[in-house]
């Protein structure tokens, strides 16, 4: 499986360079987070051109891709994720995250009501860090129903 550890390393470095080119292009104004935008895609970024050289520098010789039941398992997981993204602009942060942080909590192997409190709690929790300690500009809930 080597080949295709380095062929994944090296899609995932092509995507993460067009990342960096992406996120230059964000404009930044005089009243921006005291991180900035543009800060934390650079930092995604650099993360995955690390991983994505070590994965083409020392493959993994021995490793197996997944089959049957764990490629559909990741194939909702996508479909989840993707949905997170599109829900979290007009639900807020709070709703989404709880119900997407639920799901993958119950995929990796809880129970359904662990599985429901991590994710309330990880979706309350990381709002917390987003919003109070980070100072992140983040909508909680739908527009008009609070914080």
């Amino acid at each position: 499986m080597t080949r295709g550890d380095r062929f994944f390393g090296a899609f995932m470095l092509i995507v993460a360079l067009g990342y960096i080119l992406s996120a230059r292009g964000i404009q930044t104004s005089f009243m921006s987070d005291p991180v900035g935008p543009r800060v934390f895609p650079y930092l995604v970024a650099a993360v995955v051109i690390l991983c994505s050289l070590v994965m083409i520098l020392r493959p993994d010789p021995d490793e197996d891709w997944p089959a049957g039941p764990m490629v559909l398992q990741l194939g909702i997981a996508l479909v989840v994720l993707m949905g997170y993204s599109q829900a979290i602009s007009p639900l807020g942060f709070l709703i989404p995250t709880a119900i997407v942080a639920g799901i993958l909590s119950w995929q990796i192997g809880g129970n359904p009501v662990r599985s429901a409190i991590t994710g309330l709690g990880l979706s309350v929790g990381l709002f917390v860090l987003f919003r109070v300690i980070l100072g992140l500009g983040l909508r909680g809930l739908p527009a008009g129903m609070g914080f």
